[in-house]
């Protein structure tokens, strides 16, 4: 289930990503180091060029998809992983309770045109949108 409002909203929030992305890759060159590490006990990541660390951003996880098992895993629901990396997507899930928005309350979610990375960065791009963070430096730019 999702209110009439929500598809737009969720495209908003997906354009929303690609600025703050844009602009995290121009004055940190997000996307473009040879290399990144995180820490998890930390909750931080690394960007780093022949071996020297450049940049270091502090992380929260949204989730993961599974080609094997076709469907995105909300980091909420992943117990494999450190809770104070999990705040954001607890917030996401309690937005998406109030606002009965399955995609964003349920553990699992799984997308009609079985495009995985596209639903991956949608529901990425509400999590940042709903904590207004700074963007989602992944790797798969």
């Amino acid at each position: 289930m999702k209110p009439d409002w929500y598809p737009a909203w969720r495209d908003e929030a997906v354009e929303q990503l690609h600025a703050k992305n844009d602009r995290l890759h121009k004055e940190f060159r997000l996307g473009s180091w040879s290399r990144y590490d995180y820490d998890m006990t930390t909750g931080r990541l690394l960007f780093s060029k022949d071996g020297a660390v450049k940049v270091i951003t502090e992380i929260q996880i949204a989730g993961s998809t599974s080609a094997k098992a076709d469907n995105w895993l909300w980091a909420w629901a992943n117990s494999n992983l450190p809770d104070d990396l999990l705040t954001d997507a607890k917030l996401v899930r309690s937005f998406g309770e109030k606002n009965s928005i399955d995609a964003l309350a349920q553990a699992y979610v799984t997308d009609a045109d079985n495009d995985l990375e596209a639903l991956g960065w949608e529901l990425t791009g509400a999590m940042v949108r709903i904590c207004d963070a700074l963007g989602a430096p992944l790797t798969a730019w």
